[in-house]
């Protein structure tokens, strides 16, 4: 069983189905939310506010303070990038946020058919772009080592098929690998560890 914690939404509070939970987010200007296992932390978390658990994963109340030394903290002046899908393919979302208040900086979709890989792999040309038209050199995260080797790359190896339903996500993948093609940035692209900082502050909770 999963707990949705709303901190910011039309009826804050602890909620466990995700369509409850989604009630109180659509349409909600910076909704704040996210998914927990445990229902006592949840209820924790609804109490203290968000700014404290957004990031958060309870794997982290096992942290060693090697690991802390070694991996470090995430970078706050940065922004992450995450993807949603409903199936894989499936309904595809993606967003971007600015990863030391989680502030939304862009989202796009719903797009009926789309793949993890291939809305990880728009949000972070996404990210670059808009980082590059505001002349901004701070890192971009991401979670996906898949989407980061995409952009490298500057190409995608997906096995989703191009048809009619999907025409418009694919005219943004050709858009995303013309601008890789003939732009350059400064922006580090770097991994996100969730295993140590918790899931992404881009992360639609709904896991």
């Amino acid at each position: 069983m999963k707990y949705y914690v709303v901190w910011k939404g039309h009826q804050p509070g602890v909620y466990t189905s995700w369509d409850e939970c989604k009630k109180q987010i659509q349409g909600f200007p910076e909704a704040k939310y996210k998914s927990f296992k445990d229902g006592e932390l949840a209820r924790k978390a609804f109490s203290e506010g968000w700014e404290l658990y957004i990031g958060f994963d309870e794997r982290k109340l096992n942290f060693k303070p090697e690991d802390r030394a070694r991996i470090g903290d995430p970078i706050a002046d940065s922004i992450s990038v995450d993807a949603a899908c409903s199936g894989n393919p499936g309904v595809l979302e993606y967003r971007g946020v600015f990863t030391g208040s989680g502030r939304e900086i862009f989202r796009m979709g719903p797009f009926p058919e789309g793949t993890v890989n291939i809305g990880e792999f728009l949000a972070l040309v996404h990210g670059l772009a808009q980082l590059k038209k505001e002349g901004r050199k701070v890192p971009v995260y991401s979670d996906s080592k898949t989407a980061i080797s995409w952009v490298n790359k500057k190409r995608v190896n997906t096995k989703l098929e191009r048809n009619a339903k999907n025409e418009k996500l694919f005219k943004l993948v050709d858009r995303a690998i013309y601008w890789l093609k003939n732009n350059s940035y400064s922006n580090p692209i770097l991994k996100w560890e969730t295993e140590y900082w918790g899931e992404i502050p881009a992360d639609f909770g709904r896991k």
